[in-house]
């Protein structure tokens, strides 16, 4: 991934010297293991811990030659460990892939903890500015066209509810990736035994999978693409809101725009949501990435390497994106410029037709069936839109209504209060909520 969307601490960990350290990790761990099953002599096992070291020019220097980035590996190891003695029990009773898997699995172990704190950021900034406007009335949308009352405190809470399953999805994807793999080149434990796998994998604070060819099975990789996809479709899900939002027309919510900001080379005016559009786009990426993810699950036999390039782009751009995405969320929710007087503006810019649903109801308990209410309120919600009539006030004029509804009665009927009585309790369910 390139830099500009790449935070510090994630590209470290993606970085080739954090990956060829984890395989030092795993290649220490195997040792000092099989060390203490008599397999390995213990002086090589704290060698290889004590003096193994590398560097990324070298590996590359020796691969560049022998077209194998493991062999160039365990060589310089071997070199820095400067000890035949010790150094031929470097790798021992292991394939190269039961290194680079269960090293990739202590990379994505790392990169999780970064991401999960990110959705944990991200759900306590939403669920802070959901109660901020808890009951700050704003018209509810479908197919883009105003339908009725809500508050902006709900669409904030939705979207921290959504934040919470994504967690829940996450944390077992990440759990189901927190897997070693050291039985060999078919999986067969041909040269070492399942009990040696699972002392490795203790030291190194992973499981060890159940059973495997000579990959840990892509199932597990394209589940957590796959989640990533998600959540960085939710955060798409945001963004897009916001956009809408921040449109001239609506202008009830936007993006900060700091002192120094420009909008546009030619037009000085512009305040564009360019926060939102950008992780509207970046999300494209990730979700693209999953249908790699799901593409290589399928491998010839016990093992080829057709998912391995692909996984040298897919994991760290997707943990990449996920972190930077996340951040950017969280600081454009943290930030965002909330409008209630625009909101409330445009909630009663129709005139109360919004309300139409409420006079239905309202007709009906009076005894009115529901199809002669329907098509009066029709008729006259059709009426109001197209000669841009002030529908409460033509509704006052109706004998058929006035005759069933007091001036009272039909106020109510256009009280947005009346339609946001339940807020408290669907705030109480989404926050209160039994840990499951």
């Amino acid at each position: 991934m390139i830099a500009r969307y790449t935070r510090s601490e994630m590209g470290r960990i993606w970085s080739d010297a954090n990956k060829y350290q984890c395989w030092l990790t795993v290649e220490t761990a195997a040792s000092q293991a099989l060390a203490s099953f008599g397999l390995v002599p213990q002086s090589a096992a704290d060698a290889i811990r004590d003096k193994g070291a590398f560097t990324v020019d070298r590996i590359n220097e020796i691969e560049a030659e022998v077209r194998h980035d493991v062999i160039a590996f365990t060589t310089t190891v071997a070199e820095h460990i400067n000890d035949s003695e010790a150094s031929r029990w470097l790798h021992y009773g292991l394939t190269s892939t039961d290194v680079v898997d269960t090293a990739q699995s202590l990379q994505l172990k790392e990169a999780s903890a970064i991401i999960r704190s990110g959705i944990v950021a991200l759900s306590e900034t939403l669920k802070r500015r959901a109660i901020e406007f808890k009951h700050t009335p704003i018209i509810g949308r479908t197919h883009g066209i105003h339908a009725e009352p809500s508050t902006f405190g709900l669409k904030l809470l939705l979207w921290y509810s959504e934040m919470q399953r994504n967690l829940t999805r996450f944390d077992a994807a990440a759990e189901d990736l927190r897997v070693g793999k050291l039985s060999g080149a078919v999986g067969t434990f041909g040269h070492l035994k399942p009990e040696h796998e699972e002392a490795i994998c203790n030291q190194l604070g992973l499981k060890p999978v159940a059973v495997a060819t000579q990959v840990v099975q892509r199932d597990r990789h394209a589940a957590y693409v796959a989640t990533l996809a998600v959540l960085a479709s939710t955060l798409d899900k945001i963004a897009t809101e916001i956009r809408h939002l921040q449109r001239t027309e609506v202008r009830e919510a936007e993006e900060l725009f700091s002192e120094k900001q420009k909008g546009s080379s030619a037009m000085p005016h512009k305040r564009n949501p360019i926060t939102s559009e950008q992780i509207s786009g970046l999300a494209r990426v990730i979700r693209a990435n999953a249908q790699t993810a799901f593409e290589n699950i399928a491998l010839w036999h016990e093992r080829d390497i057709s998912h391995s390039s692909a996984e040298r782009v897919i994991l760290p751009d997707s943990t990449i994106l996920a972190d930077y995405l996340l951040t950017k969320t969280d600081n454009l929710i943290a930030k965002l410029l909330v409008y209630p007087a625009r909101m409330l503006k445009n909630l009663e810019s129709t005139g109360g037709l919004i309300f139409s649903g409420q006079l239905l109801l309202d007709l009906a308990e009076s005894g009115m069936s529901r199809e002669d209410a329907y098509r009066l309120v029709q008729g006259h919600a059709m009426n109001s839109w197209k000669n841009d009539l002030v529908f409460r006030d033509e509704i006052a004029k109706v004998p058929e209504i006035t005759a069933r509804l007091t001036p009272e009665q039909l106020a109510r009927a256009f009280d947005y209060t009346r339609q946001l009585a339940n807020v408290d309790a669907i705030f109480d369910r989404v926050l209160n909520a039994p840990a499951k």
